[in-house]
């Protein structure tokens, strides 16, 4: 298994004992992005749509790193504290998937770090 630590400087750094991604065998698997700006380190603001195109860039920048990009996601997993904006985070989710979308699941949480309001990661073929 030949497993390649992947860091990008046009994503956010990690806020914890994690890595952006790894890339095994093949495959690219994404730690979850929270709306952070990479330039600053601060929150997004203007609401759940703003923070949905945060996080997606800030995933595709890393899965560009890793050489691929996001025609090639295969799963996503959506974190939400509110499952009432569902409609205005898939408006945006959709724009960067506009055909042969991933398999996704769509969780409601209690709460997401810094009191972002989505969380993406990804799986990705290279």
């Amino acid at each position: 298994m030949k497993r390649e630590v992947i860091r990008s400087d046009k994503a956010p750094k990690a806020i914890g004992p994690y890595e952006q991604a790894l890339k095994i065998d093949g495959w690219v698997f994404t730690s979850g992005q929270i709306p952070l700006d990479p330039q600053t380190g601060a929150m997004v603001e203007g609401g759940i749509g703003a923070q949905a195109r945060q996080v997606l860039e800030n995933l595709r920048a890393v899965l560009e790193t890793a050489g691929t990009s996001m025609s090639r996601v295969v799963k996503a997993t959506v974190y939400m504290t509110n499952l009432g904006d569902f409609q205005k985070m898939n408006e945006v989710y959709a724009e960067y998937f506009p055909q042969d979308q991933p398999v996704r699941s769509t969780v409601g949480v209690a709460s997401l770090p810094r009191g972002a309001m989505v969380e993406i990661d990804l799986v990705a073929q290279v």
